[in-house]
């Protein structure tokens, strides 16, 4: 705060209060609209002696990409004005302070709240991107929270963001060194991408307490980033997850394939019911965390349950199925393991196969299952490859086929278990949003 004397500027319409927090541009202050409403909002206020021409176009440029845009997570510029020393940008006011904040007061963040705040995080990127819109300053303090109790991550900061192709390439220095990408740094030439090698650091740094390239100097910072590593398709990544975010589609969605789930259960066909019935829970739990009309919530939670048991009905039937399947398969495969004695690597691996279905067997075993059965597999499918035509050969094709589809069973399982606990949490945690009326029940 500052010291005896100090006074946050005037501005028609609004009450400036404590000061939020200051750069080498601006400051930002809380304020309170005068009208009935008594908004609380952020007014981000730029003298304009502090601008040169750069900082004008870079200023000019976020009022521009603001105005132009709506996001759940990314922060509402309602409006801007000025006056004879000051131009003033009125946004949308974030309780919770800044991610650096919520990281350090915490030490580390859990991973399922990281990963919450990454989905939140790559929506808003892939909203800007969609658009032609690189933020380029992506940082902690960049993204801010809607409030603690029930935090929402939004993306602010807008001062260096470009419109950018996927192709253009830019060589102007932006951004904080931290959480700069290589190519921006070592080149002074980069293009869109840049934006999520931050968002990298920026996990790291969640999970970690601190960003991972941490330096004394500019210098050993472009030491320990410089690499030619390429960036995975981190929108499409399944730990980010963005399909079964939290939003207006989720019910829809759940609906559509419980609709197709019943169809298959009326036929008769329980493995492929079962399925969509476990497809249709990853939407529900994100459909009840986005729901916030309690009436509705308990029509959702009701439905869930009675998809729920059926499931478990339909487990039963489809286990039972796979049981008598594996009896059947039996000599089979002790005829490949009679024939696999010359081949160490593939009797250990199906050693391994052998290790996944007893401990399928047992109580909870589950998830301990599902992981010995992917890593046998990675195994038997190189072998398989390697193998030359035979009866040896065709004996593995069998194998590796029933034990994918065992795998592939105990993953809907585990997901369907998960599903089923994070529904039951909710009523735990207290935790709602809101989901559009248009959506309906089957």
């Amino acid at each position: 705060m500052a010291g005896p004397g100090w006074a946050p500027p005037r501005l028609d319409g609004f009450i400036l209060t404590e000061r939020l927090g200051s750069g080498t541009y601006a400051t930002v202050y809380k304020a309170y609209a005068k009208k009935d409403t008594r908004e609380v909002v952020a007014i981000k206020c730029v003298p304009k002696k502090s601008l040169n021409k750069a900082s004008m176009e870079n200023l000019l440029t976020e009022i521009e990409i603001l105005k132009g845009i709506q996001h759940p997570h990314i922060v509402q510029l309602k409006d801007f004005q000025w006056d004879s020393d000051n131009i003033y940008l009125i946004m949308e006011f974030c309780a919770g302070g800044d991610l650096s904040r919520f990281i350090h007061t915490r030490r580390i963040l859990p991973e399922k709240v990281a990963r919450v705040f990454m989905q939140q995080l790559a929506s808003a990127l892939q909203f800007l991107h969609e658009r032609n819109i690189s933020h380029l300053d992506l940082k902690p303090q960049n993204i801010l929270l809607s409030s603690l109790e029930k935090p929402h991550l939004k993306l602010a900061d807008f001062g260096f963001a470009q419109h950018m192709s996927p192709w253009d390439e830019k060589h102007v220095l932006r951004g904080s060194p931290l959480y700069m990408a290589p190519e921006m740094v070592c080149q002074r030439q980069y293009d869109a991408r840049v934006d999520l090698w931050s968002v990298g650091v920026i996990l790291y740094e969640a999970l970690f307490g601190k960003p991972p390239f941490a330096s004394r100097s500019f210098t050993e910072v472009e030491e320990k980033i410089r690499s030619n590593r390429v960036i995975e398709d981190f929108f499409a990544h399944p730990w980010v997850d963005l399909e079964h975010m939290p939003s207006g589609e989720s019910l829809a969605r759940a609906t559509a394939l419980v609709v197709q789930a019943v169809e298959k259960d009326q036929d008769g066909d329980a493995a492929a019911a079962l399925s969509l019935y476990c497809k249709a829970l990853d939407f529900f739990v994100p459909a009840l965390h986005y729901e916030v009309d309690a009436q509705r919530k308990e029509a959702i939670k009701a439905k869930v349950g009675q998809y729920v048991s059926r499931a478990e009905e339909l487990k039963a039937i489809v286990s039972s199925s796979n049981q008598a399947l594996l009896r059947q398969g039996t000599s089979a495969r002790d005829l490949l393991r009679e024939m696999a004695r010359d081949k160490p690597r593939l009797l250990a691996a199906l050693e391994v196969a052998s290790a996944a279905m007893a401990k399928e067997e047992e109580a909870g075993g589950e998830q301990d299952a599902l992981d010995l059965y992917q890593h046998g597999l990675g195994e038997l499918l190189v072998l398989l490859a390697a193998e030359p035509p035979g009866r040896r050969r065709e004996l593995l094709h069998t194998e590796v086929q029933n034990l994918m589809a065992r795998a592939e069973y105990l993953k809907e399982q585990v997901k369907m278990r998960e599903s089923r606990w994070a529904a039951e949490s909710l009523d735990k945690e207290g935790l709602s949003e809101s989901v559009r009326s248009s959506c309906t029940l089957q």
